[in-house]
């Protein structure tokens, strides 16, 4: 049976530190579920924060990057995927998911929600901006969910998947 793969979508050098603390918490839970953690795989953001939270559960992670080289690769991802298109990466981050979890948000973030959701793929979002929250339920109301924490996130991922 194939492993249950949640991407954690998020900004990089603009994350807050709301963002950050979300990310990391979810990292965190998502290892205890024993899933396997997807993020963009570089070393700053969401994307640290998470693959360090997953780390710390001794969780598995999976970096989907945007270049060819692993300069600016988080050091607690374990399997790296490098895929030199750049941003078009961000379909392959959401194809490749069973849930997409939004932690913050950024263009880079928007993407991955919008494709998400082209893809009927569930998306939760852990995000405080009503006006983004509005703006992704009038896109595809059936596959957005809404989370106001790590723990409330990875409670409606477990809905989702027992569902499918």
């Amino acid at each position: 049976m194939r492993k249950i793969v949640i991407g954690v979508m998020g900004p990089g050098e603009t994350a807050t530190n709301n963002d950050l603390h979300n990310a990391y918490e979810l990292g965190k839970l998502i290892a205890q579920q024993g899933w396997i953690l997807l993020t963009g795989g570089r070393n700053v953001g969401v994307m640290e924060a998470a693959n360090q939270g997953a780390k710390s559960a001794n969780g598995l992670t999976l970096g989907i990057l945007p270049g060819s080289q692993p300069d600016g690769i988080s050091a607690a991802v374990d399997i790296a995927i490098f895929t030199d298109i750049g941003n078009a990466r961000n379909n392959i981050n959401v194809l490749s998911s069973h849930v997409v979890i939004a932690c913050g948000m950024g263009a880079g973030t928007a993407s991955e929600i919008a494709l998400a959701l082209k893809a009927h793929k569930p998306v939760i979002l852990l995000i405080d901006d009503t006006n983004s929250r509005n703006f992704f339920q009038k896109l595809s109301g059936d596959n957005v969910y809404f989370a106001d924490s790590a723990l409330d996130a990875i409670a409606t991922a477990l809905k989702v998947l027992s569902a499918e």
